[in-house]
């Protein structure tokens, strides 16, 4: 599952998304599948940062890319579907974003940055590869925000969460090389797929070495 994150209020019925195909599908079926609304994780946690390189894993349309150029972030937008990222492209063309097509189960990162942001974006436990070139794109004294549902969240999107890495297990797996800044869970003000008001759990751990 990479669940675009820019949204939080998907027209999808429940599909089981995987595949760049599956998603493409999904992005065709409507003009818009996401809200344009940034999500409040990120504004309450990248507020404080000093602007610099940023990359936004599982971009969808741009939402939160474009919040952090407008903040003046160098920032690269990185999804798995070709039709996301053609329509954020086509949204927003300024110099300071950078719109990347890649399946980061198959290739690396293109870079390191200041800041590594994924907003509802599944790992899955078969697949540590993923989480292991996310962790590397954080430079040292980068920051790794990751915002999550939580588990009735995630079983109201028709995930099984016993499938995926959360944020607890992200934590286990930094190291002593990183300091954990933000580690909680929050009121989402948006409900989840099935309407139910959940929760989100959000971790922020700055990369120390």
């Amino acid at each position: 599952m990479t669940d675009s994150h820019d949204s939080h209020d998907s027209t999808d019925e429940h599909r089981i998304l995987e595949t760049a195909e599956d998603w493409d599908e999904l992005y065709r079926a409507s003009d818009r599948v996401w809200t344009t609304n940034v999500n409040p994780a990120l504004v309450d946690e990248a507020a404080d940062l000093e602007p610099g390189t940023a990359l936004d894993l599982g971009s969808g349309e741009g939402a939160d890319v474009r919040w952090l150029a407008d903040r003046g972030w160098q920032v690269t937008g990185v999804d798995i579907s070709a039709v996301a990222i053609e329509r954020a492209a086509a949204a927003d063309s300024r110099p300071t974003i950078t719109w990347l097509r890649l399946d980061v189960s198959r290739e690396p990162l293109p870079s390191t940055y200041q800041l590594v942001t994924m907003s509802y974006f599944g790992i899955a436990r078969s697949d540590e590869t993923i989480l292991r070139r996310v962790l590397d794109a954080v430079a040292p004294g980068g920051t790794l925000l990751m915002t999550a549902h939580d588990l009735e969240g995630v079983r109201a999107h028709g995930y099984n969460p016993e499938n995926f890495l959360w944020p607890a297990d992200v934590l286990e797996r930094l190291g002593d090389g990183w300091e954990v800044v933000t580690d909680e869970r929050r009121d989402r003000p948006i409900p989840a797929g099935n309407g139910h008001h959940v929760r989100d759990v959000v971790l922020r751990a700055r990369r120390v070495r």
